[in-house]
């Protein structure tokens, strides 16, 4: 397993983390599963709190309550669930924020959080009042860095402008190649680090059947899955570790997170972390199956 230090945070991430959103209800399965990914070189953990209502904070935190220092554990706040349960609003205030962690904490059974982000964000929010915050939170030690999750490109560039990010959460895959047009960039040189979630594309890079994706239709999503499965065979490889090593190829990327649920994809993670990067051969070849996509919205 490789490790990056995220952004300019000082905290060690492995290259592949454990996306936590795809674990499911029994305790005993998660725990082995967290666990053994843990064993094998997976130290960073992202979860939110709006996850089964709480409920995957709970469980991380109980999995790693006697092996805290060794895992880097990250959340999200930013949403809050409706009394009914019907859904959840988005509630990004500096009140909501110094309300949340405190749950988070709890539920993550630790004192501190190591990396704190909002779940989301528009221009229409307070930033100002939510940097505020982060940054208190990072004063009393409740949190160690701060990022967001967004794929908007007009929030990330004023979070870059006024906060000091340690990471943005954003979608990026051979596939969803938006990032590229101006985020990776900017992150780059600000030494934000990037958390790549939807490597796979909802699958349709790695196997799943094939339809429609953002704005690319059902034909070009084929010839980007083709193009992924031609690199594998010709260079000894598997679909899953192409799809994830176009990602991590970029200087940006810190981390692809992963979702996981079964030791059989755990063992696919673990095996693309020990993989080699993609060459400047295959990386052309991917790039060159379909033209790339950039934002119409958000711009």
């Amino acid at each position: 397993m490789r490790y990056k230090t995220l952004g300019n945070s000082g905290l060690q991430v492995s290259e592949i983390g454990f996306g936590c959103m795809s674990l499911g209800t029994d305790y005993a399965t998660n725990r082995t599963l967290l666990y053994s990914a843990l064993d094998q070189g997976i130290t960073f953990f992202d979860t939110a709190d709006l996850y089964q209502r709480g409920a995957n904070e709970t469980t991380v935190g109980k999995a790693f309550k006697g092996h805290r220092k060794d895992v880097v554990l990250a959340t999200k706040v930013g949403n809050v669930w409706r009394p009914d349960g019907s859904g959840w609003d988005w509630a990004p205030t500096k009140a909501y924020v110094l309300q949340a962690v405190e749950e988070s904490l709890k539920r993550l059974e630790t004192e501190y959080i190591d990396l704190y982000q909002l779940h989301g964000g528009t221009l229409d929010d307070p930033l100002d009042e939510l940097i505020e915050a982060f940054e208190l939170l990072k004063q009393q030690g409740r949190i160690r860095a701060y990022g967001i999750s967004s794929i908007r490109p007009n929030v990330v560039r004023e979070y870059v402008e006024r906060a000091n990010l340690a990471s943005v959460m954003m979608q990026y895959s051979l596939l969803d190649r938006r990032p590229e047009e101006s985020c990776l960039s900017l992150l780059q040189e600000h030494q934000i680090g990037v958390l790549a979630r939807g490597s796979f594309a909802q699958g349709l890079l790695v196997g799943k059947a094939s339809k429609e994706y953002l704005s690319y239709p059902k034909e070009v999503v084929d010839s980007a899955a083709a193009a992924v499965r031609r690199v594998a065979q010709a260079n000894a490889r598997t679909a899953v570790e192409v799809a994830a090593r176009f990602v991590l190829h970029h200087p940006a990327v810190s981390s692809a997170i992963l979702g996981i649920r079964t030791e059989e994809q755990l063992a696919e993670a673990v095996a693309l972390a020990e993989a080699p990067p993609l060459t400047a051969q295959e990386m052309q070849l991917l790039q060159q199956a379909l033209p790339p996509n950039t934002y119409e919205q958000h711009r």
